[in-house]
């Protein structure tokens, strides 16, 4: 518009200038092509009857102002279309903002949808689990072992002879089971023994908790028969529930008082999950077996460290060569007078139960010995004074330990000696030294037994 101005103004001057010269002046008005108003001047001059370069002159003129004219509306019409750019260019960034966030929050929800999913897998498995271990509960204690034996005779490999529950050398084995009285084991006056010697006869169950939901099904509890330092005592009773898939929790309760009441003083999480009812307590550290392996952990109690991680050459694991209640009881470590032991088996042994001797720091093997008596056909076992003991069932209320195995002179056989599955699940079988007892885990109950150990008769040591 300023142009426009400019323009008409420069043409007023020069009429202004040709008037002074003239003695008549008109005035036309008229609208050009675009609609706009121009006013004209003409005047006549008196003397000149043309103008010679004034017309081309004044076409100069003009045509600058038009291109100059041309020039401002071409930079105006850029600057609207470069505005117009901007703010289409910001709109667009903050469009492409608000689907960025759009995108984003999609994607979370998708990630909290899976989430949620795999939390209610999760859930359906533990209930089916949970369903299935109700079930068996309801199954009479003979259809239990009838099951878990067959089970375990279906996951034998078709060439090992030694899982052949036919075998004669098996039922000759059993045939050899009789019951002896205490008088033809031990010499008279023996009762008062408090030596290491031989087991004469096994208490009445005591029981001091049960187990507050199904994780408690089995498990395994102890006390340091030899703690070492200051932060526990042999006071301190240790407990971890084995019912479940990743079993890490350690139970500490200062006393057995506390114990019986429910009351942990400390809950302890191991850094690799625990494999069945073999655990125990010696020297301050926790022994056991890892989960799906053959490899034995010792946790030091006081430092809450994995201290030594050993492989046990050649044993069977995670439901090879079990006990006969199953439950992957493959490795099943010990403790006695006599220092740290693992009962367990291998192929080379055909399921036959093989007993090593261990260093209770490096976990290495000292000296091995192997029985004629198979894994998979007793209920437990544990060691007392360098022998072998072997429970005959793990459901049967009264029933009897039926094998003894001397370390010291490589020597086994039958014994009859009575023993009470009060509760009729029988998973957990140790002996502590310095109590001079048996912990049992039954049915969801911590039980003890009072065990009475005679001198050795004339025929063995």
């Amino acid at each position: 518009m300023w142009l426009q101005v400019s323009l008409f103004s420069l043409s007023c001057l020069l009429l202004s200038i040709q008037t002074q010269a003239q003695d008549r002046a008109s005035l036309h008005r008229s609208n050009d092509p675009s609609g706009r108003c121009h006013y004209t001047f003409t005047v006549a001059s008196p003397q000149e009857s043309s103008c010679p370069g004034s017309n081309s002159e004044m076409d100069r003129v003009l045509s600058r102002l038009t291109l100059l004219e041309a020039l401002v509306s071409r930079l105006l019409a850029g600057v609207d279309q470069g505005t117009m750019t901007g703010v289409g260019a910001k709109r667009e960034e903050g469009l492409q903002e608000a689907y960025s966030q759009v995108t984003g929050e999609r994607n979370q929800l998708q990630q909290d949808k899976e989430r949620l999913n795999r939390q209610i897998q999760e859930l359906q498995r533990r209930l089916a689990e949970l369903s299935q271990e109700a079930e068996s509960l309801r199954q009479k204690p003979c259809q239990q072992t009838l099951t878990s034996l067959d089970t375990q005779h279906e996951n034998r490999p078709a060439n090992d002879h030694g899982y052949d529950f036919g075998n004669s050398g098996y039922q000759e084995m059993k045939a050899e089971v009789t019951e002896i009285s205490a008088s033809h084991l031990f010499h008279e006056g023996s009762h008062n023994f408090t030596g290491c010697g031989e087991l004469v006869s096994v208490g009445d169950p005591v029981s001091h908790r049960k187990a507050e939901s199904i994780t408690g099904k089995y498990g395994v509890w102890m006390q340091d028969p030899e703690p070492q330092g200051p932060h526990y005592t042999n006071n301190t009773v240790w407990r971890i529930d084995a019912v479940g898939r990743d079993v890490r929790h350690l139970f500490a309760y200062e006393d057995m008082d506390q114990f019986s009441r429910g009351l942990p003083m400390k809950v302890l999480v191991l850094p690799e999950p625990v494999e069945s009812t073999g655990a125990t307590v010696y020297r301050g550290s926790l022994y056991y077996q890892r989960r799906l392996s053959r490899t034995l952990i010792r946790y030091d109690l006081a430092s809450e460290y994995l201290a030594t991680r050993m492989d046990l050459p050649q044993a069977g694991f995670h439901g090879q060569h079990p006990y006969s209640w199953g439950g992957y009881t493959d490795i099943d470590l010990a403790v006695d007078e006599k220092g740290l032991w693992a009962i367990y088996s291998t192929s080379k042994a055909r399921g036959a139960i093989v007993i090593s001797q261990l260093n209770p720091e490096s976990l290495e093997v000292k000296k091995t010995w192997e029985t004629n008596i198979k894994k998979n056909s007793v209920a437990n076992a544990f060691m007392v004074c360098g022998r072998l003991y072997t429970v005959a069932s793990y459901t049967v209320p009264n029933t009897t330990l039926n094998f003894v195995f001397d370390t010291a002179t490589g020597v086994g056989q039958a014994v009859s000696v009575p023993f009470k599955n009060k509760y009729s699940y029988n998973s957990m079988v140790d002996y502590n030294h310095a109590e001079r007892k048996l912990y049992a885990w039954d049915n969801f109950h911590m039980v003890t037994y009072d065990i009475r150990l005679g001198r050795a008769s004339h025929g063995r040591s």
